[in-house]
């Protein structure tokens, strides 16, 4: 019986950790960034988003999605200032708006508000896109 050597990967899951920023899914505040500041239990945790606007709060992790952000020497079970005053320092608002996650809520409720007249001209501007596309490609064959 030959011995066979196993390599253990690590998983790519985001850990519930204190600091951890979350993105509200539902509720009062869905849509919202708080970050972890204590962990209740393995369902439960404690939230503060003093910049964002959501109250030092029990959240159950199932409403709450867990981001790629985490603000570093977070004290377990912060306080409000102090938690602003790092959320600031780490510029989690900066990170968060330049994630293609942000960006992609952020057009998604744009073409929401759209009106049947913006939707028709955002029609014929990918029209026009596409064809200039298509002439582009047509004479790079052309010469290739």
């Amino acid at each position: 019986m030959s011995k066979e050597v196993t390599t253990v990967k690590g998983s790519s899951w985001r850990l519930v950790e204190v600091g951890r920023v979350i993105l509200v899914n539902k509720g009062e505040y869905a849509g919202k960034l708080a970050t972890i500041v204590e962990i209740i239990d393995h369902k439960r945790v404690l939230i503060d988003g003093p910049i964002s606007g959501v109250p030092r709060q029990a959240f159950s992790l199932a409403r709450a999605t867990l981001t790629p952000i985490v603000i570093p020497k977070l004290t377990r079970g912060a306080r409000s200032g102090t938690t602003a005053k790092k959320w600031t320092e780490a510029g989690v608002d900066e990170k968060w708006a330049k994630s293609a996650w942000a960006q992609k809520i952020k057009s998604r409720e744009t073409r929401w508000g759209l009106t049947d007249f913006q939707r028709f001209q955002v029609l014929i501007l990918k029209k026009q896109r596409r064809y200039a596309v298509q002439k582009a490609l047509a004479k790079a064959k052309k010469l290739a």
